[in-house]
């Protein structure tokens, strides 16, 4: 899993058209950390700016069926579809020109959920969700079946539970109609509003109408926003099918809602500098050490995001633990750690990158072309640093761009020099832009002015807003050594600093930069789903692990609450 090329392909569908063929911080009040976020007035979001989505090459696409083709069932009574169907399974029958019948005994065909798997002909994937800020990752099946029954005894098992009236005609298919009266039913277009309104509680929403606002809840560890997601032991699962004996002919549905070959995974990571403490520590322990713990999150991802902020030299100094001087670079040797973490993706925004001058910038735009790597955000000259790195994965296109505001000016790519891209911001917006008109999800990344601040400066709340009014999806800081806040804007998801990754500071210079997101994002059939956050506390000056459940409960409480949720 080094490099795109040996990480996966890209699928090229190719149709031929011949005839007749077819609390560390607590309150932010108390803190004095600088700008108090607040929720978006009213609603969960202010008004959507959606880029447009195109099918790529690479993405099957369904060909509609005329209705001259299929003209036994519109002479009969065509197609009847129970009301726990799916609107999106709906959908594909009506768009494919059947004729929709409303009378269940003229019907000819009738489609509804079925216990009998014979008779199954696509499973619908359900999730489990609550609203974004929630602190759990997991439950047992046996308390959402509880809640269904109204057998409540504890307190997770007494939270109402949402859904819209297709869903509940579908769960109710499989586990009967329920006992609880904390089944609450609301308009699929208000579920999300209603959930994070009316706190404490849970919503069900087929896997099809996940939103970047949602936390999906694995339940007993499966969750369908895993690479790993094991349908067949996972519990909210509803099989659909005719109840006659054969099917409707020229029928073309998708097995499931969830396919794998629409799904896409991306992690993003936040400062590496395998500089000082750290680079030491390589040198002591193998240069592998510093990924031992946390490299299978990077690993298990279809897409890897690294943000190396230093330049390999051959002229590299052996580490000092307690360089003074801010001029760093890395041994070239040490490109093996990014290689062991699956690295496919490299962000050069970084203030570093030109620390040791254009010969060894250019030696290390060379090593990442021998890797096979995409970088963005920096590179030979300021044309090339600006170019967004277009990558098409299951049918999802993602483009990642990138700036660096904060300078220093010598680290800014020129037309004959290389470096970082500055950011110019009439042109970001509209490459953004143009980029969501032709069907790409726009991602943006910062090396932003650092702040040692949970809380981001009022300009960076103002400049990261606005790649989200331009059009992009996920909006992230790179150069925070402290985790920062987040929040969702304009259904853009912004997070304002994820801490380091790969870096040696040990709670120094301020409490705090031990602690590390790795945001995770999913994305599905052309659309971004949402963000799973996995946090990680930073050992031995070099090394990440996993957080335990105390540690990962009270960071995530200290940033949700900064945050203004």
């Amino acid at each position: 899993m080094n490099g795109i090329n040996r990480k996966y392909y890209y699928s090229l569908v190719i149709f031929f058209l011949l005839s007749g063929c077819s609390s560390l911080w607590g309150n932010p009040a108390d803190v004095g950390l600088g700008l108090i976020l607040t929720k978006t007035p009213t609603t969960f979001l202010p008004k959507e700016i959606e880029p447009s989505i195109q099918a790529s090459a690479s993405t099957p696409i369904p060909i509609p069926i005329k209705a001259s083709q299929v003209p036994e069932i519109v002479e009969n009574g065509g197609i009847w579809i129970g009301e726990a169907v799916s609107p999106k399974l709906r959908s594909y029958i009506e768009d494919a020109g059947f004729k929709i019948s409303d009378n269940s005994s003229t019907a000819e065909f009738h489609l509804d959920a079925q216990v009998d798997l014979d008779k199954r002909i696509t499973t619908w994937v359900y999730a489990l969700v609550v609203p974004f800020y929630t602190i759990e990752d997991n439950i047992e099946w046996e308390k959402i079946l509880r809640i269904w029954k109204g057998e409540g005894s504890g307190l997770t098992e007494d939270y109402p539970m949402w859904m819209d009236s297709s869903t509940y005609n579908s769960i109710s298919a499989i586990l009967g109609t329920p006992a609880s009266t904390k089944i609450i039913i609301v308009d699929s277009g208000g579920l999300i509003d209603s959930v994070w309104e009316n706190q404490p509680a849970w919503g069900i929403v087929p896997f099809e109408d996940l939103e970047p606002g949602w936390k999906v809840i694995s339940i007993d560890g499966n969750s369908p926003y895993s690479n790993e997601f094991d349908i067949n032991n996972y519990p909210i699962k509803v099989s659909f099918g005719f109840e006659e004996s054969n099917s409707p002919p020229n029928l073309n549905i998708p097995n499931s809602n969830r396919d794998p070959d629409k799904f896409t995974s991306l992690v993003m990571t936040g400062v590496t500098a395998m500089v000082r403490a750290t680079a030491g520590k390589m040198e002591q322990n193998g240069v592998l050490y510093p990924g031992k713990d946390i490299r299978n999150w990077l690993l298990s991802a279809d897409l890897t995001h690294i943000s190396n902020e230093i330049p390999f030299s051959d002229d590299c100094p052996f580490p000092d633990p307690n360089q003074k001087t801010l001029v760093f670079c890395s041994n070239k040797k040490y490109i093996a750690l990014l290689e062991d973490v699956g690295t496919d993706i490299v962000e050069l925004t970084g203030n570093h990158f030109q620390d040791y001058g254009s010969a060894a910038t250019y030696t290390t735009l060379d090593m990442y072309d021998q890797e096979g790597w995409a970088y963005f955000g920096g590179g030979a000259t300021l044309d090339v640093a600006r170019s967004p790195k277009m990558i098409i994965h299951n049918g999802n296109k993602l483009a990642f761009i990138g700036c660096n505001p904060a300078g220093p000016q010598f680290a800014w790519a020129t037309d004959y020099q290389p470096g970082a891209a500055p950011c110019d911001y009439d042109w970001i917006h509209a490459e953004i832009s143009r980029l969501a008109s032709e069907g790409y999800l726009p991602i943006v990344t910062f090396q932003y002015v650092e702040s040692y601040s949970v809380q981001p400066l009022p300009d960076q709340v103002e400049d990261f807003r606005g790649m989200a009014a331009a059009g992009a999806v996920i909006i992230s800081g790179s150069q925070a050594h402290l985790p920062q806040t987040m929040e969702f804007f304009n259904k853009s998801f912004i997070h304002y600093g994820l801490g380091n990754l790969f870096f040696d500071q040990m709670d120094y210079p301020v409490a705090g930069t031990r602690r590390e997101f790795i945001d995770r994002h999913i994305f599905y059939d052309g659309k971004y789903m949402g963000t799973e956050l996995l946090t990680a506390i930073l050992e031995d000056y070099s090394r990440p692990r996993p957080m335990n459940n105390e540690e990962r409960t009270v960071f995530l409480q200290d940033i949700f609450t900064a945050s203004g949720w």
